[in-house]
């Protein structure tokens, strides 16, 4: 039996039962979805393919014909940033791969230093695929995207202008200047970005990021998402990993001592963030508001 490539994860069907490695029978059972012609996938057990999974199979699905894109490049690359049912996305260099229900192919002729590779995948860089995805879309999620491509890998987001200079006649171009005046490399997830956004949208000041509230007595520092630094107001995203027991006994230690140092801490969840953006937004107004007039 010779080694299939992407095995047991993502595949193809056909080269899978050449091998001998599984009959057709049992691929076309319980075990294995079809995402793609002839490009299975292990059945989740737990929903749908998620977007990692399906980008994986539209990488076997390609055949080496073209390389991860788009929101499945950012997955690929460690830098997760787009919709759980966002499409699977490609780059080819001509008009030879076909579109699918579940798959959005790009044409474009990447340079060398555009691709990158993946544990055996091949994606666009991560500098290539910030200036993908800030071209299209809303400016919140372009931002978004930025935020968490240039901290995974630590590039400065000015750099996406040298794409800009190169190819002048690429569509979006015009939306990056807009997208690098709100991009900020230190954002801890998207979710925070989306937060700080919804403040800066709303006419408010633009809070720091990854704000450093140190205490020199015990020599300890505490990082805040956000802050108003001049009017010690403190803003948090508190995501799942809040949830954890230990993790919510030093968030009492950790609030409490920055609440004794004259801090307002303001902590938000996804809920509030994109189901009550009204609510956000009237509480931090307010807080501005009051330290403003003390």
């Amino acid at each position: 039996m010779g080694e299939i490539a992407g095995w047991p994860i993502a595949f193809r069907g056909g080269a899978a039962v050449a091998a001998g490695v599984i009959t057709a029978d049992v691929l076309r059972g319980p075990r294995f979805l079809r995402l793609f012609p002839d490009t299975y996938v292990s059945a989740p057990e737990d929903g749908p393919p998620d977007l990692a999974l399906r980008s994986h199979a539209a990488y076997r699905y390609l055949d080496g014909r073209g390389v991860l894109s788009g929101y499945s490049a950012a997955e690929v690359l460690g830098a997760s940033c787009g919709p759980r049912n966002a499409p699977a996305e490609v780059t080819v260099p001509d008009l030879g791969q076909r579109t699918h229900a579940g798959l959005v192919v790009h044409r474009s002729r990447l340079l060398p230093g555009e691709i990158t590779e993946v544990n055996g995948v091949r994606t666009t860089s991560p500098l290539r695929t910030a200036y993908d995805l800030a071209r299209r879309g809303d400016l919140v999620e372009r931002v978004v995207a930025v935020d968490r491509l240039a901290n995974v890998h630590g590039f400065s987001p000015d750099l996406l202008l040298h794409f800009t200079a190169r190819n002048r006649r690429a569509r979006g171009n015009e939306l990056i200047a807009e997208v690098l005046a709100h991009a900020e490399r230190r954002a801890g997830s998207p979710m925070e970005t989306r937060l700080r956004m919804l403040i800066v949208q709303a006419g408010l000041p633009r809070p720091e990021a990854q704000w450093v509230v140190q205490d020199e007595n015990s020599r300890t520092a505490v990082w805040l998402d956000l802050a108003w630094p001049d009017r010690r107001i403190g803003i948090e995203y508190e995501g799942e990993g809040h949830t954890d027991r230990d993790q919510v006994l030093r968030d009492i230690g950790r609030y409490t001592g920055l609440v004794d140092k004259g801090w307002r801490i303001y902590r938000y969840t996804k809920l509030e963030i994109l189901r009550q953006p009204g609510l956000v937004v009237g509480q931090l107004g307010r807080a501005w508001q009051r330290t403003s007039e003390t």
